[in-house]
């Protein structure tokens, strides 16, 4: 536990001081001349930095499938949100992501200017159903200029399991925007997960499913999102669980992953 806990600190501080001082450089070029190739590099190189970053020191192999289940054209890309190695795998196969982020992460100094020029949408939760309107235009405008959309329809990071709380801000955006939605399942929550100090040895995924595409009605979208996303997470989950995980497991958590055990392999479990 204490050697994990060194290699977790050693990798958060890399993590954190290349973060802040890419965001100054990206976001001070951005300030001069906007979007540029110099700006895009190096928001590639972070990602591949960490990466690797993440590897050395935690233990944590990065896989990422189905890149081909992306559109050529536009698209929504909406994915389940564990951890903040989920932008490590979608940004690179997104090409051009425009992500959708709260306006608080947009007001940080250099940070906000380096995101704009990324195609960033800004939302301010505060003003709730408000605020739609708005980030649809920003989006259908992203979407001109070559981007993808990429949202976490739940708004928030989620720990591994949890109930899901899926918002309404993703159904207006599939409605108004009449665009293909690669839905994407992950594990990541399971090695480096919201608010923890530790990352636990293993190998994160993320799987890009067949896009639903658009002309379904919302309430039909938002079950079929749902289903895909929850559904690619949990296999993903149980398949890291079934090969062996590093990290210490309650009993509450223990009991919901054996639940994703399919019914006939369940009495061949271990302890069954």
């Amino acid at each position: 536990m204490l050697a994990q806990a060194l290699r977790s600190l050693l990798f958060l501080a890399f993590f954190w001081i290349e973060t802040v001082v890419l965001s100054i450089v990206i976001g001070a070029s951005a300030m001069v001349a906007g979007r540029t190739r110099f700006g895009w590099g190096a928001a590639l190189y972070w990602v591949y930095s960490n990466r690797f970053a993440l590897w050395l020191f935690g233990g944590v192999r990065t896989v990422v499938e189905g890149e081909e289940n992306i559109p050529d054209g536009p698209a929504i890309i909406a994915a389940k949100h564990m951890s903040d190695w989920d932008i490590f795998a979608i940004l690179p196969a997104s090409r051009r992501p425009a992500f959708i982020a709260k306006k608080e992460l947009m007001d940080i100094p250099f940070f906000g200017h380096a995101a704009k020029s990324f195609d960033t949408i800004r939302i301010d939760r505060s003003l709730g159903a408000q605020a739609i309107p708005a980030m649809i235009e920003e989006a259908r405008a992203a979407l001109s200029r070559g981007a993808r959309i990429i949202i976490f329809p739940e708004g928030t990071r989620k720990a591994p399991l949890a109930v899901p709380d899926y918002r309404q801000g993703i159904v207006k955006l599939y409605e108004a925007l009449n665009v293909p939605v690669v839905p994407v399942g992950l594990n990541s929550g399971l090695f480096w997960g919201r608010n923890s100090a530790l990352i636990w040895r293993g190998t994160a995924k993320a799987r890009f499913l067949p896009p639903i595409p658009p002309g379904l009605d919302g309430e039909s979208f938002k079950a079929r999102l749902i289903a895909d996303i929850e559904g690619e997470s949990n296999r993903l989950m149980f398949e890291a669980y079934e090969k062996g995980l590093a990290r210490p497991i309650s009993d509450e958590m223990r009991v919901k992953l054996e639940a994703l055990r399919p019914e006939g392999a369940r009495s061949t479990a271990p302890g069954a």
